[in-house]
C-alpha cells in the first residue's frame, strides 16, 4: 500500500487536465491496433501518431513541472481543470478522428467528440456507414471515459463542494467545503482522486465487461456489443448501428440492457449520502423508488390509453402485441429517464397503442428529469424532484392542519427546508440556460420545436432525442458553424451543471 501511494504521489501533484489528456492519449493505441487490424492504416496511423506525439509532449511538460514546488491543488482547481476538460480536450480527442476520417471539418469532429466525452451521444453522422468500425470504437471509447470521470468526479470533487445534487443534503452551502465532512479534509485533493479512481474504476470496468459478454452471447457482433455496453454504463446512447433496436441480439439484448440500465437511478452502487446511510437498501432509496414510479408509471398509462378512446376503429388485439407494446414503454422510459437515449426496438408499437401524437414530450420530460445524483446520468436529478415532492407535500399538509408539525429529524427538515430551496434554484437556473439557448438558435435560424427539443437535448445531455422528440429528425450536419459551437456550450453546461459554473467564479479560486 505504502509503495503504491509512493508510486501515486508524484502523479497525483499533476494537475488533473494533463492526467487526463495522458489518459486520453494512452487510449488511442487501441482503436489505432483496431484498425490496423482490420486493414484501416490510414485510421490506425492516425490514432497511432497523435498518441505518440500526445505522450511525449505531455511527458515534457510533467517533467518541467515536475521540479517546481507547487502546492497541492484544492476542490475547486480541480473543478476548474473538470471544466477545461470537457471543453478543451475535445479538440485533442478530435485531431486521430478528423485526421482518420478526412471527409469532415475539424469543427464536425471537436463537435462529435464534445457530444461524446459529455456523454450526450448527439452525432452528425447519422448514417452508421460512413464511419468504420474503429471511429464507431473511438466515439465509444471517448463517451465510456467521460462517464467515468463524472462517475469519479461526483465523489472526489463535487461532492466535497456539495455540488452535483449533493447540496440538497448538506448543511453547507453549495460551491463551499462542509466542516463536519472530515474525511474529505484528511485526505488531499489529489489523493482523494486517486483513492475513488481505484475504488470505482474496477466497478466500471467490470460491469462493462460483463454487459459486453452477454450482448455478444446474445448475438452481436463484438463491437457492437463493445459500444452498446460502454454506451449503456456510460448513459451516453452511443451506437455504432443507429441503435439497439437494429442489433441482432433483440428482445434479449434489450433487457439486459434494462437491468444495466438501473445503475444510473441510484448512487448506492457505490455510497451513500445522508439520506440513505440510516436505512440502507435501494428500496429505501427516495432516487431509485422514484425512478421506478417513473419507469412503471408513465408506460402503464400510455398502456391502458388504448381502452379510453385513443384509437379509432376496431382492432384485433393479441396479447404478444399487448407485451411488445407495454416493454417498448417501459424500456425507452428508463433509457432517456437515464439520460441514455436507446430507443426500443418496439417504441413504435408503443407508441400507437396509446395513439399519442406527440410521444416525444414524454421522453423529453423524462430526460429533463434525469437520473440519480453522483451516476453518469445527466438532467435536473431525482433527489431534486424528491426534495421539491416533500417540501410540495408539507405545504399541502399545513393547509389542511396549519397546526401540525412535520416530522422528525434534522436530515428530513434540511432537504424538506433548505435542500428544497437549493433545489428550486437549481430548477429556475436550469430554466433560464434553457430559455437563453432556445432563444441563441431562434436566432440563429433553427424553428422553436427544433430550438426547444436541441436545448433540451443538450442540457440534459441525452442527445438522441434530436432524432425521435420531433416530428422529423433534426439534421444536425446542416446546422451552421456558430449553432455547432452554441450547442457544444450547452453540452458542457448540462454536463457540469450551472451551479458548478457559478462556484467557480468564487473568489477563492482567482485570489490566488
Amino acid at each position: 500500500m505504502r509503495t503504491q501511494i509512493a508510486l501515486t504521489a508524484p502523479l497525483a501533484r499533476l494537475p488533473l487536465i494533463l492526467l487526463l489528456a495522458g489518459i486520453a492519449s494512452l487510449a488511442m493505441f487501441v482503436p489505432a491496433l483496431h484498425a490496423l487490424m482490420q486493414g484501416e492504416h490510414t485510421v490506425s496511423r492516425s490514432f497511432a501518431y497523435t498518441g505518440a506525439l500526445g505522450l511525449v509532449l505531455i511527458g515534457l511538460i510533467a517533467l518541467a513541472m515536475g521540479g517546481n514546488a507547487r502546492r497541492e491543488a484544492s476542490d475547486l482547481d480541480n473543478l476548474l481543470s473538470l471544466c477545461l476538460a470537457f471543453a478543451a480536450l475535445p479538440v485533442f480527442l478530435a485531431i486521430p478522428f478528423y485526421e482518420g476520417l478526412r471527409t469532415t471539418t475539424f469543427l464536425n469532429a471537436y463537435f462529435e467528440m464534445v457530444s461524446s466525452f459529455t456523454t450526450t451521444g448527439a452525432t452528425l453522422f447519422e448514417k452508421p456507414g460512413r464511419l468504420v468500425d474503429s471511429l464507431h470504437l473511438w466515439r465509444g471509447m471517448v463517451g465510456w471515459m467521460g462517464g467515468l470521470l463524472m462517475w469519479v468526479a461526483a465523489s472526489a470533487v463535487l461532492a466535497p463542494l456539495n455540488l452535483g445534487g449533493f447540496e440538497v443534503t448538506a448543511t453547507a452551502e453549495p460551491g463551499q467545503v462542509e466542516d463536519a465532512q472530515g474525511r474529505f479534509q484528511r485526505a488531499g485533493s489529489g489523493r482523494r482522486v486517486a483513492q475513488v479512481t481505484s475504488a470505482l474504476a474496477p466497478l466500471y470496468i467490470g460491469l462493462t465487461g460483463a454487459l459486453w459478454l452477454f450482448l455478444a452471447i446474445g448475438g452481436d457482433r463484438p463491437l457492437v456489443s463493445l459500444v452498446h455496453a460502454m454506451s449503456t454504463m456510460a448513459t451516453s446512447g452511443i451506437s455504432p448501428i443507429g441503435g439497439v433496436g437494429n442489433a441482432g441480439s433483440g428482445i434479449g439484448g434489450e433487457v439486459v440492457i434494462f437491468f444495466f440500465m438501473m445503475f444510473a437511478l441510484s448512487r448506492l452502487t457505490f455510497s451513500s449520502d445522508t439520506v440513505t446511510s440510516t436505512r440502507p437498501g435501494l428500496h429505501n432509496d427516495p432516487e431509485f423508488r422514484l425512478g421506478m414510479v417513473i419507469v412503471l408509471g408513465v408506460p402503464l398509462l400510455l398502456f391502458f390509453r388504448h381502452w379510453l378512446g385513443a384509437l379509432e376503429g376496431e382492432q384485433v388485439e393479441d396479447l404478444p402485441s399487448v407485451l411488445s407494446a407495454l416493454w417498448g414503454g417501459m424500456f425507452s422510459v428508463l433509457s432517456f429517464l437515464s439520460t441514455t437515449g436507446f430507443e426500443s426496438a418496439h417504441w413504435d408499437q408503443a407508441r400507437n397503442w396509446s395513439g399519442l401524437g406527440t410521444p416525444g414530450l414524454i421522453l423529453m420530460g423524462a430526460a429533463l428529469m434525469g437520473g440519480g445524483v453522483a451516476t453518469t446520468a445527466g438532467g435536473v436529478k431525482l433527489l431534486r424532484v424528491y426534495a421539491l415532492y416533500l417540501n410540495g407535500q408539507r405545504e399541502m399538509e399545513r393547509l389542511v392542519h396549519p397546526s401540525s408539525v412535520g416530522r422528525a429529524g434534522a436530515r428530513s427538515r434540511r432537504m424538506r427546508r433548505q435542500g428544497a430551496f437549493v433545489a428550486w434554484i437549481f430548477f429556475m437556473l436550469f430554466a433560464m440556460s434553457l430559455a437563453l439557448i432556445t432563444i441563441i438558435m431562434a436566432a440563429l435560424g433553427m424553428t422553436f420545436e427544433q430550438s426547444i427539443i436541441l436545448a433540451i437535448a443538450a442540457l440534459s445531455t441525452t442527445g438522441p432525442l434530436t432524432q425521435i422528440a420531433g416530428d422529423a429528425p433534426i439534421a444536425l450536419n446542416l446546422m451552421g458553424a456558430t449553432a455547432k459551437l452554441v450547442i457544444c456550450a450547452a453540452m458542457v453546461l448540462g454536463r457540469l451543471e450551472t451551479l458548478a459554473i457559478i462556484a467557480l467564479i468564487s473568489p477563492s479560486l482567482w485570489r490566488d
